[in-house]
């Protein structure tokens, strides 16, 4: 496919190429990783001495994203992806193999990365930090060991960008580590401590944190010249929804058992738990079920298959920095996203929802079957994000209704709506999802997965 970058991502690519050391603070759903692929690409017919790129990034960005917009775009495909993830035996291959233009590491593993190859043996030249929130806790004397082990080797990569949707998702106060590895404190202080007794009330007894008057203006003024920052809505049409897509990868197990639901109509779990289907529909749900995390038998118990899909909502969750709402399909969902998010609650009550309008929920669970109809959710966020797919078009509208466009400016906000799918690649969640756009029967849905499926392999 041709990239052809719309203009805020011609922004991006030009912020990109003349402000070496800056943060792209870039609504998701713009295209932020094309538009610094495409810096890359000019710095590199421009002979730069900028690579190779190292890009610390959540788990599921550095194994699936960053290689997924380098395989989609054919300007990007002379760019060789290599990715230090997996056992430390799978990353140090990953090291000794052909020096690739771009490697991809989750941030857990770079103390692992900075005690393998040490500052003489750095070889980066340029760092894109993607979801760049996680450098937020960096501290001159203390703070995460992933930051610190990153701080080592600041001062030897000439260029180094923080990717993020959002310039601070939970408050001014997490801008100080982001931008020290911009500028070294020139802007916002050499410590945070500095940072603090210039900007910020201290309680000595609470410890909680205050902005001075005043100090919102005085730090972006301070930040402006090595900062660019884009909301969908002065670039987007309010009037429509931003669908996002964000795909995930089964683990090969995983995957194996999937692939044998879709062939045999039959798949085994769990300790030899086994899954059969009766028909089409049947296979197709079960397929769906499995792509969402758990399958169930023919006693509607729910066995576990995987929580893929959780490191993907958590992205999300961090990326947007604002309350999603997240319809449930499948009732095993529930409890394993109440588990994983603290600030999760299903909205099923008056009081529920008066809270979600107040702001405070930070994910509102929503079964759709029973929530649907006539919930007035817009005040309390403009994010949707479908945990899993369905084949009823009417329930996802239902949904989109009560937080959609409409509703949106009904109310008074200037603002998109972002709708996230999260859905696992060459599966029947985008089957699903194709689907309802097309109005397709089942049968053919199935049919046309398989061909799909045939055809690439």
């Amino acid at each position: 496919m041709l990239y052809v970058p719309k203009p805020h991502q011609d922004l991006i690519r030009d912020f990109t190429l003349d402000v070496p050391r800056g943060k792209v603070a870039v609504d998701m759903g713009l295209g932020k990783t094309a538009g610094l692929l495409s810096a890359a690409d000019l710095q590199r017919l421009g002979g730069a001495n900028l690579f190779p790129i190292l890009v610390p990034a959540p788990k599921r960005v550095a194994r699936s994203v960053w290689p997924a917009e380098v395989e989609k775009w054919d300007q990007f495909k002379g760019f060789k992806v290599e990715k230090i993830l997996g056992t430390a035996a799978q990353r140090e291959k990953a090291l000794r193999r052909p020096v690739a233009d771009i490697y991809t590491i989750n941030y857990d593993n770079i103390p692992w990365l900075m005690e393998t190859l040490g500052e003489r043996k750095w070889p980066f030249k340029w760092v894109i930090a993607d979801e760049s929130t996680r450098l937020k806790g960096f501290r001159l004397h203390g703070g995460g060991v992933r930051a610190k082990a990153l701080a080592q080797i600041a001062h030897l990569t000439s260029h180094w960008h923080n990717l993020t949707g959002t310039i601070a998702p939970n408050g001014l106060v997490d801008l100080w580590g982001q931008y020290w590895f911009l500028d070294f404190g020139q802007r916002l202080g050499r410590t945070f401590t500095q940072f603090l007794d210039r900007w910020f009330f201290v309680n000595d007894y609470t410890h909680e944190i205050t902005p001075k008057p005043g100090a919102a203006e005085e730090i972006y003024a301070a930040i402006a010249d090595i900062t660019l920052l884009l909301r969908a809505e002065d670039w987007l049409d309010i009037e429509e929804d931003l669908e996002i897509p964000v795909e995930i990868d089964l683990p090969a197990p995983v995957r194996a058992q999937y692939d044998r639901m879709e062939k045999d109509f039959y798949t085994e779990v769990g300790e030899g738990v086994e899954i059969d289907a009766l028909s089409a529909a049947s296979k197709s749900s079960k397929l769906l079920q499995m792509c969402s995390g758990s399958v169930y038998d023919d006693n509607e118990v729910a066995h576990w298959v995987h929580d893929e899909k959780i490191p993907a909502l958590e992205n999300i969750a961090e990326e947007t920095g604002e309350p999603l709402l997240v319809p449930i399909w499948w009732q095993f969902d529930t409890p394993r996203i109440l588990k994983h998010f603290s600030g999760a609650r299903v909205l099923k009550t008056q009081r529920d929802e008066d809270d979600w309008n107040a702001g405070k929920i930070q994910m509102g669970l929503i079964h759709p079957q029973s929530g649907g109809h006539g919930l007035n959710l817009q005040y309390g966020g403009r994010n949707v994000v479908f945990f899993s797919q369905t084949w009823d078009m009417e329930l996802r509208t239902q949904v989109l209704q009560r937080v959609g466009a409409a509703r949106q400016i009904q109310a008074g906000f200037k603002r998109v709506v972002r709708v996230f799918d999260i859905m696992v690649r060459d599966s029947m969640d985008g089957v699903a999802r194709d689907r309802i756009r097309t109005k397709c029967s089942v049968q053919d849905a199935l049919r046309a997965a398989r061909a799909r499926r045939s055809t690439s392999g």
